[in-house]
């Protein structure tokens, strides 16, 4: 079994006189795709939030390949090995898709202003291989068409590949994807579910996503952790965890609705240029 990646141990975080998250622990391991899944207002967002820093637990601890994370500032989380993505698309709109990719190399900066003011030796060999990541990223996505494109004018569906691909430029131990097919029609789904697939299998990169799409999070997830609350209901593979009377209860709703998510969520073959 592999050793955990990410450890969360009893996370509670209060907002005034809601407390949004009850003494949640779960564990992460290396090289799975984990899933938080939960209704609306069930804190799983709220959970990526205190793993980004954007939020300090009340109580509870956060370990990051052995590191306390409660202390750690936001800004440094990606220097961490830690990426995300956001359910609202969080990009440069009026840049190129390249300089989207380009700003994601930021974290492994190891020049100075000098350095690159001047452009020395230093700086150009930086760059080439800034450059050098980013096409690999690229080519990777299938992003070849849309370089030098401007966001504002991409697909919505493109956009969320754009997103993802600036993630993976910043070479994340740990990938944190926040609903991954929000507004994606379902052959894009399928898109999706192929990349989430490639990026575990082919980048060795741990993926942790909180996702509505159950037919999504059944096809690519190793194991599920489902939410209420602000508590945790279950653990388990998808199937047990949407087996369990609690989460058909609180999540599904009925027996009917069941089985309608278990409906599967096809991986497309990849596209050839």
């Amino acid at each position: 079994m592999n050793r955990p990646l990410l450890v969360a141990r009893n996370l509670s975080v209060r907002f005034g006189g809601v407390l949004a998250v009850n003494k949640v622990s779960f564990d992460v391991r290396q090289g799975e795709v984990f899933t938080l899944i939960g209704p609306n207002g069930a804190g799983k967002t709220t959970v990526f939030n205190l793993i980004s820093r954007i939020y300090t637990p009340t109580t509870g601890e956060l370990h990051f390949e052995g590191q306390l994370l409660n202390a750690v500032a936001p800004h440094a989380v990606a220097g961490l090995g830690i990426a995300r993505t956001f359910q609202n698309i969080e990009l440069f709109e009026h840049a190129t898709v390249l300089q989207n990719l380009l700003i994601g190399r930021h974290v492994h900066r190891q020049t100075n202003v000098w350095q690159e003011m001047l452009f020395t030796r230093r700086a150009r060999d930086a760059e080439r291989a800034t450059r050098r990541k980013v096409e690999e990223v690229i080519d990777f996505l299938d992003l070849q068409h849309h370089r030098e494109s401007l966001v504002m004018g991409l697909p919505y569906g493109v956009r969320k590949v754009v997103e993802l691909a600036r993630a993976l430029c910043t070479e994340p131990k740990l990938l944190l994807l926040d609903e991954p097919s929000s507004g994606l029609n379902p052959d894009e789904t399928g898109d999706m579910a192929f990349w989430i697939h490639d990026i575990r299998n082919e980048l060795g990169i741990t993926v942790l996503m909180v996702e509505h799409d159950m037919g999504l999070v059944s096809k690519v997830s190793d194991r599920v952790l489902a939410m209420n609350q602000g508590e945790v209901l279950a653990t388990g593979t998808p199937a047990e965890v949407q087996a369990h009377p609690g989460v058909i209860e609180a999540y599904l709703g009925s027996s009917e609705d069941l089985s309608s998510l278990r409906r599967p969520v096809a991986v497309a073959e990849r596209k050839v240029a």
